[in-house]
């Protein structure tokens, strides 16, 4: 836990950028019959009735300290779409950074060997050279920032039917650079010296 807050109180450094990585699932949802729009005095009302087109996987690369995000919407959550990902964070996203911290949880996916799984041995390599992976602890996901972004994006933009992956990436895409164009980012206020004090019990206790 409290390497997780350390790198949290890292200056900010565009070389060396604090990325925190999140995915979950969307079911892809249709109506079956057409929703009625609000109007003077009436609700919008849609029917309890729906069709499943199957689910979609998201994940969300945010950077808190300028305030930037990045969704990007898949068929699954495999090793080789996580491996994917980073290489999109890596070579796209941050590509004059010179080493990148990758804040994730604990997920069976989130290692450098799900790069070996995807790309050959010298291309696994020269990314995961170009990473460092903190990984926050067992039950303490909430550690990581990009799950704040995740509450937003499924209060803002997911807490409806989408039938679909293009609509999702739509929803999702617009949802995105309206919150990168305003800057939103976090105000993380939780230390280390707040950690040994708020959940001190979770420290091993001194000899006596």
């Amino acid at each position: 836990m409290e390497v997780v807050l350390d790198v949290y109180q890292r200056p900010y450094d565009p070389k060396h950028p604090v990325v925190c990585m999140d995915e979950a699932s969307k079911q892809l949802l249709a109506d079956v019959f057409e929703p009625l729009p609000a109007k003077p005095g009436h609700m919008a009302k849609e029917d309890s009735n729906y069709e499943r087109h199957g689910t979609c996987n998201l994940f969300v690369a945010f950077e808190p300290m300028c305030g930037w995000r990045d969704v990007t919407v898949t068929d699954r959550r495999t090793k080789c779409d996580w491996a994917d990902y980073v290489k999109q964070i890596v070579d796209e996203m941050y590509s004059d950074a010179e080493r990148i911290t990758l804040v994730c949880d604990q997920l069976n996916t989130h290692t450098l060997a799900s790069l070996y799984e995807a790309f050959e041995p010298q291309e696994a390599h020269r990314l995961a050279r170009k990473l460092e992976i903190i990984h926050t602890p067992k039950h303490g996901s909430w550690l990581n920032m990009a799950e704040i972004e995740f509450c937003a994006l499924t209060r803002q933009c997911l807490d409806q039917r989408i039938p679909d992956k293009t609509s999702l990436i739509r929803h999702t895409h617009a949802w995105m650079h309206e919150r990168n164009h305003i800057g939103t980012s976090v105000e993380w206020r939780f230390t280390t010296t707040d950690a040994r004090v708020k959940l001190a019990s979770l420290y091993p206790k001194p000899l006596l």
